[in-house]
């Protein structure tokens, strides 16, 4: 309950403070080819249930049905003004919209497209007791998965090779020792590397 309080107040305070650049990132998405400002993909959530992620459109229009679901730096269906966005993490924040609804917390493992959730084993089936979140473990040690997947003629098949495995271990790691001090030092740890980016 207290996760949850701290959730619903700090998104109110992310929304209302960040308002005024949303306005201007949603007109900069407009402008470049006048398709819709959020990405609205589906994705997987606590106990298997799904909901439609926010995300600012970096990509082009129907980019799902051009390709695949993982995402290299130099994917051609980045728009211009994606690229920019994802570069410095812009294309997550109107996630706090998921998080003032429920959908999600600040801190918990990412949400997965139901394709990767239906792969997982027993064990695995355990990162869907919580709440997905914008930032885990596996976000600190890999903040950055589509520089790993640039240049590959297979993304999807280096995502399942190259990051699934430890990413699947570090959200375990996040279910199984999660506190609200551990969530404090997840935040800090994420703000450094933002900041540093």
């Amino acid at each position: 309950m207290a996760k949850r309080l701290v959730d619903i107040f700090a998104s109110v305070c992310g929304i209302l403070a960040l308002s005024p650049f949303f306005l201007v990132l949603s007109l900069a998405i407009k402008q470049e080819d006048g398709g819709p400002v959020f990405y609205r993909g589906e994705r997987v959530g606590q106990n298997g249930v799904p909901f439609r992620i926010f995300k600012f459109r970096s990509m082009v229009m129907n980019a799902e049905k051009i390709g695949g679901s993982s995402t290299a730096d130099d994917d051609p269906r980045i728009t211009k003004i994606g690229f920019k966005l994802r570069k410095l993490k812009l294309d997550e924040i109107p996630q706090l919209l998921n998080v003032l609804k429920g959908d999600m917390s600040f801190v918990g493992p990412r949400p997965e497209v139901r394709h990767y959730t239906d792969m997982f084993s027993e064990e695995e089936k355990t990162i869907l007791s919580v709440r997905p979140g914008i930032t885990d473990w596996a976000s600190l040690w890999n903040p950055n998965e589509g520089k790993i997947l640039s240049g590959s003629p297979d993304p999807d098949r280096t995502y399942m090779e190259e990051i699934r495995p430890t990413k699947l271990k570090l959200q375990l790691k996040y279910v199984r020792e999660k506190s609200l001090r551990n969530d404090l030092v997840i935040i800090l740890e994420t703000l450094k590397t933002v900041v540093s980016r």
